[in-house]
């Protein structure tokens, strides 16, 4: 037992004496290592690609933590900076390599004071299709050189933020626009054009943020804008609720909707920003154009079946055209391409007004119409219901009173929407004289009879 206690207090002495010895307790050439090499006060560390960045808020200062036996200081071109030390103060933009668990590790160090901008001015110059910023200062290029010889440099983040407006599917509003990059340097930039005056804020940089430095900035006077841009937006009048029965064929009930049966009314909203001051609105069929309109917004009735584009051109005072075709002062785009259908007239020739939800009203089915009239005969000819709505019908009353089952004459005459300007169905037929007639000689006239049997069930 005396034994086993005596060899455990040998064995502390003697990694006391190691620790206390150093270098003179290991063998000749043997490699000694550190845990760790850290940036001592105020230090960001920062990868750029696969080099390691150490930048310093005053004098660089490397430490070693936990170290065993004796450490090295190299630049990185293999000169010796300084041997068997725990730290370093190495000079700002030098490489320094230094031997960690056996493997070399190389940091660049800088004082950020060395490479602190300067910005003197922002001069901002609008044009119809882009924004030219230009910075005036001094930017230091934080550069160093690797083992190998090559010459690196960190991209300074420069920021550039200003006002704009911005779409948000309703209206313009205010928005505040950032551009962020490492390209972005002293000298002239290209941004995106702005809608709205505003002021260019000019700030480097996120470095000086992370540590916790006053970072340089650079205001410019306040710029007003003479880019135009337009969000044309559509609103069709619906008819009836959406999945509300109807005996209307592609009738309207959506207020997005851009196709369905005539008539079909529509109001656009060309939704210029503060800078549009003209507004040329053109509606086409096929290639005739039907009507143009000067207002930001206007109501248009589609009638007539066909395919229709809606072009929106918008333009300002401050571009430099002339005639309103160059695309640096005006926006030309087809935004809405409108389909109406084809007039339709279909009647049943039975209906049974029982009651029970289904087919209870004798009701044409229809699309497109602009005139419609129906009468209704018992057997002896005597009128006992008509109507001018087509969206509406005979619910089988005679004066208050059911009707009786059998069969009934109908005589109905409509326009469709396509039918020639100045058509005409001509005059109605009676029960007397009841001739079938299915005129389709010319496209939108409905004259149509039949019987309509009136079946109640149960």
């Amino acid at each position: 037992m005396r034994g086993m206690r005596i060899q455990g207090v040998l064995g502390m002495s003697a990694l006391w004496l190691l620790g206390v010895l150093g270098m003179s307790a290991l063998a000749p050439g043997a490699r000694l290592v550190a845990s760790d090499v850290t940036g001592v006060g105020k230090v960001v560390k920062i990868q750029n690609g696969s080099d390691t960045l150490l930048v310093f808020d005053g004098e660089p200062h490397l430490r070693v933590s936990l170290r065993v036996g004796q450490t090295d200081w190299y630049r990185t071109d293999g000169t010796l900076i300084q041997n068997n030390t725990d730290e370093i103060y190495p000079q700002s933009g030098e490489g320094v390599r230094v031997t960690i668990d056996g493997k070399d590790q190389i940091y660049y160090v800088f004082d950020y004071n060395d490479y602190r901008p300067s910005l003197t001015g922002v001069t901002v110059m609008p044009y119809c299709t882009r924004t030219d910023v230009t910075i005036e200062g001094t930017v230091p290029p934080m550069q160093y050189t690797t083992p190998t010889g090559q010459t690196k440099t960190y991209g300074r983040l420069c920021s550039i933020a200003y006002t704009t407006l911005a779409w948000d599917g309703e209206q313009w509003s205010d928005s505040v626009a950032v551009a962020e990059s490492q390209s972005l340097h002293v000298g002239t930039t290209q941004l995106p054009v702005f809608y709205a005056p505003t002021q260019f804020v000019v700030r480097y940089e996120a470095l000086a943020d992370s540590l916790g430095v006053e970072p340089d900035s650079v205001l410019s006077e306040m710029v007003e804008p003479i880019a135009v841009s337009a969000h044309p937006t559509s609103q069709t009048t619906v008819r009836g609720q959406a999945g509300e029965r109807s005996n209307e064929v592609d009738r309207p009930t959506d207020a997005g909707t851009l196709r369905g049966s005539a008539p079909l009314e529509i109001e656009f909203r060309a939704n210029g920003t503060p800078t549009a001051e003209y507004y040329d609105w053109r509606v086409y069929r096929s290639s005739d154009l039907v009507v143009s309109r000067t207002d930001p917004q206007h109501r248009y009735t589609f009638m007539e079946p066909g395919n229709y584009r809606v072009v929106c051109r918008v333009s300002g005072n401050r571009c430099p055209c002339q005639d309103g075709t160059d695309p640096d002062c005006a926006q030309d785009s087809t935004v809405f391409e409108v389909a109406v259908s084809e007039s339709q007239l279909l009647v049943p020739n039975v209906f049974t007004p029982n009651g029970d939800g289904q087919n209870d009203e004798f009701r044409v089915q229809y699309r497109s119409l602009r005139e419609f009239h129906c009468w209704v005969y018992n057997r002896w000819g005597k009128l006992v219901y008509e109507w001018t709505d087509p969206s509406k019908g005979w619910d089988g009353m005679i004066g208050g009173r059911q009707a009786a089952e059998g069969a009934y004459y109908y005589v109905i005459r409509a326009l469709g929407t396509d039918a020639p300007e100045h058509a005409s169905y001509g005059t109605k037929a009676s029960y007397n004289n009841k001739v079938k007639s299915s005129d389709e000689s010319v496209i939108g006239v409905y004259r149509l009879s039949g019987d309509i049997n009136l079946i109640r069930g149960k």
